[in-house]
């Protein structure tokens, strides 16, 4: 292991689950902290200046979401959030509060690296030029937003004004879930919050025009109940 390996917090009250990831980690080259609770997370956080935090939300002395929503106050290291809690409503609530994943209990090794790559990807499809706006390019789809253009296989793709501002604000945090509230909220407005239908027809016109099989996605991915990821990196 070199000093430059990544450094993983994992706050996690369960013994067995800190074990777990602790082999897990250690395996794929990632130097590894460990908190039992959340104070104690807060302070490793504080002090040893994490790469991503593994955050479960049962934790003893206080919940997950209040540890989050403090972190966020002075960081913004990657969070990837742990739960039994298989609702939706958690999900978003902690994608909302600036989670930038969510993985529910019991979950497989491999899927929790692969999100944790993506996370910590060094190199991203996405580049910016001073006073412009990034540009994306993996050879096949190109996003130009200083133009607004979007091109496929080298033809230009015809989007409204709402396909390519939900296809922007995906871009912007690709290989993260964004929630279907943060994207109404910026597209439709507050007041739409709860309009998912308008954003499952664009999302499925989008699709369309991209030529992406939600069954094998290339670039827009679903996550059940909770909104969409764009693939970028190890999941593409």
């Amino acid at each position: 292991m070199t000093s430059t390996a990544p450094r993983v917090l994992v706050i996690d009250d369960e013994a067995q689950i800190r074990r777990f990831l602790d082999i897990g980690l250690r395996a794929e080259g990632y130097q590894v902290l460990q908190a039992a609770t959340a104070e104690e997370g807060l302070a490793l956080a504080a002090t040893q200046s994490p790469d991503l935090v593994i955050l479960d939300i049962g934790l003893p002395d206080r919940e997950g979401h209040e540890v989050l929503a403090e972190l966020r106050q002075w960081s913004q290291v990657p969070v990837l959030m742990l739960s039994v809690r298989d609702s939706e409503a958690q999900k978003v609530r902690a994608l909302d509060n600036g989670a930038n994943d969510y993985v529910t209990k019991p979950f497989g090794i491999q899927e929790l690296m692969a999100r944790l790559r993506v996370l910590l990807r060094s190199r991203v499809a996405v580049t910016a030029a001073p006073d412009a706006a990034p540009r994306y390019d993996d050879g096949l789809l190109v996003v130009d937003q200083l133009r607004r253009e979007v091109a496929l296989d080298g033809e230009p793709v015809a989007l409204t004004r709402k396909e390519y501002a939900v296809l922007a604000m995906l871009l912007r945090h690709a290989g993260r879930v964004v929630s279907q509230q943060q994207l109404l909220r910026e597209v439709w407005g507050a007041t739409h919050v709860q309009d998912t239908h308008y954003l499952r027809i664009v999302i499925g016109r989008l699709r369309q025009k991209l030529g992406d099989d939600p069954a094998e996605p290339r670039w827009l991915k679903t996550e059940p109940g909770v909104g969409y990821r764009f693939l970028a990196g190890d999941e593409a």
